[in-house]
């Protein structure tokens, strides 16, 4: 796996995309412009490092590294598609087999996904009320084949639950899928966080609030023990979801209900996918729902999402139980050691005294032949997710081996072992030459009849002699 790739790019195509990014009203690095020595050496390299610090602040911003614009500014080659043009062809066919729906306008940019397209609806014999039809291609992960996926999609206009948004029309073929739903003014979860608009392009949206606020502690749990009840259902039926995020979640008077539950059938790739990817013990659908709702509670808690993952430490919250639920799925134990259960947390204190008060009994019937095909289509998606993280858990690796090698403080240590090591065979080889010399010495008298002999010391003067004397 790589994790860089090299760009050729001019000045101009930067400062293009630096342009079209200021939507986002982040504060971006753009290296400045210089008119005069724009082509000295130094002054070439120094800009390079710029840019690149440039594009690193971009990367890693989990937003602005999704959008449409980054992508194909860094890929064009794989970017090149122009989807909205795909998305109204698709739509303008599906209008000529149901003519009683009307395009009101397209609603361009709402959401983050490049393959995604929204538009706003009208039915012809009620003017007044507006719909939001989403068109979507099919992505990595779907496993169905056409006649179920077709047959799955067409279900959820079906599906009735107090927390899941209404679909009044869904239908789907080999290529991509369309949805019809009522059009909510009030926007989604997120849209309540960051005090937005629906209607406005997702960067000028989320990228940067003008005002950072959490949700008042009730609304937090209200909205959590909804959500989680609605993931358990899901899970109780077989149906795999994989996609909460607070923008995926509708506000209905004084409840939050789920949306895109089509997502996961048509096989496109989580919001949060680069989180989860890099972590192995969130392997299973229903992890990754934990995982995800994980992120949804610190948004609603603190106005804002993590600034990385895992949490390390933790703001001051409304409560500390809405700390221990976050500790449970987003610290660095809770990465090490798996997710805790949507029923576990049901049962914290933070959700466990919600009372909920609607009626309405949810229905959902998955024929059993569906049901088995999507048990199949879950563990695929798994398999191919557990497949991905071995990847970037050997690629890590990698790079830290390298990176180590690399280092300063590994060059030094491998000069001090060469020099012990220069030393050592100096002193060896020195060694050796001593004991060549000494059996040269002893093998240069070996043809003598006999051994050389040091002279004899001189006999002491007898004591009776020196008594004479």
């Amino acid at each position: 796996m790589e994790n860089s790739w090299q760009i050729v790019r001019r000045y101009s195509d930067f400062d293009l995309l630096n342009n079209s990014l200021q939507i986002s009203a982040l504060s971006l690095p753009l290296p400045p412009k210089k008119l005069i020595g724009n082509m000295e050496r130094e002054f070439i390299a120094e800009r390079q490092k710029g840019l690149q610090s440039y594009l690193d602040v971009i990367t890693t911003n989990h937003i602005l590294s999704n959008c449409e614009l980054v992508k194909k500014f860094l890929d064009p080659n794989n970017y090149s598609v122009n989807y909205t043009e795909i998305a109204l062809q698709h739509v303008s066919m599906f209008f000529r087999s149901e003519p009683k729906w009307e395009v009101v306008e397209p609603l361009k940019d709402i959401g983050w996904r490049i393959r995604k397209k929204y538009f706003l609806m009208k039915i012809k014999n009620q003017p007044k009320e507006r719909l939001m039809l989403s068109w979507a291609d099919l992505g990595p992960d779907k496993f169905l084949s056409d006649k179920e996926l077709q047959c799955a999609v067409k279900l959820l206009s079906a599906c009735s639950h107090p927390y899941i948004y209404k679909v009044t029309f869904a239908t789907a073929n080999e290529s991509s899928a369309l949805v019809i739903r009522p059009f909510n003014e009030k926007g989604t979860l997120k849209d309540l966080i960051y005090k937005a608009k629906p209607k406005e392009p997702f960067l000028k949206k989320y990228c940067n609030p003008k005002k950072i606020q959490g949700l008042e502690l009730q609304q937090i749990k209200t909205f959590g023990r909804q959500i989680l009840e609605v993931l358990k259902f899901l899970h109780e039926k077989g149906f795999p979801y994989g996609h909460l995020h607070s923008a995926n979640v509708m506000l209905d008077g004084d409840a939050c209900k789920l949306l895109d539950l089509e997502n996961a059938l048509l096989g496109l790739p989580s919001f949060y996918r680069s989180y989860f990817s890099q972590f192995r013990k969130i392997n299973t659908l229903e992890s990754i729902d934990v995982h995800c709702f994980g992120h949804l509670l610190y948004e609603m808690t603190y106005g804002r999402p993590p600034d990385s993952i895992p949490v390390d430490s933790f703001p001051p919250a409304p409560s500390l139980s809405v700390v221990s639920v976050l500790e449970s799925i987003l610290s660095c134990d809770a990465m090490k050691n798996g997710m805790p259960t949507v029923s576990r947390l049901l049962q914290m204190p933070l959700f466990s005294d919600v009372l909920l008060t609607n009626s309405e009994k949810p229905q959902f019937k998955i024929p059993t032949k569906l049901r088995e095909a999507l048990k199949i289509a879950k563990e695929c998606i798994e398999k191919r997710l557990t497949e991905e993280q071995k990847l970037i858990h050997q690629h890590r690796r990698l790079t830290r081996a390298q990176s180590h090698h690399g280092s300063e403080e590994e060059k030094k240590r491998r000069k001090i072992l060469a020099r012990k090591k220069s030393k050592r065979s100096t002193f060896e080889s020195g060694e050796e030459h001593s004991a060549k010399y000494s059996n040269s010495n002893n093998s240069a008298g070996s043809g003598a009849s006999s051994p050389l002999t040091s002279p004899s010391s001189p006999t002491p003067p007898s004591t009776a002699e020196h008594a004479s004397f």
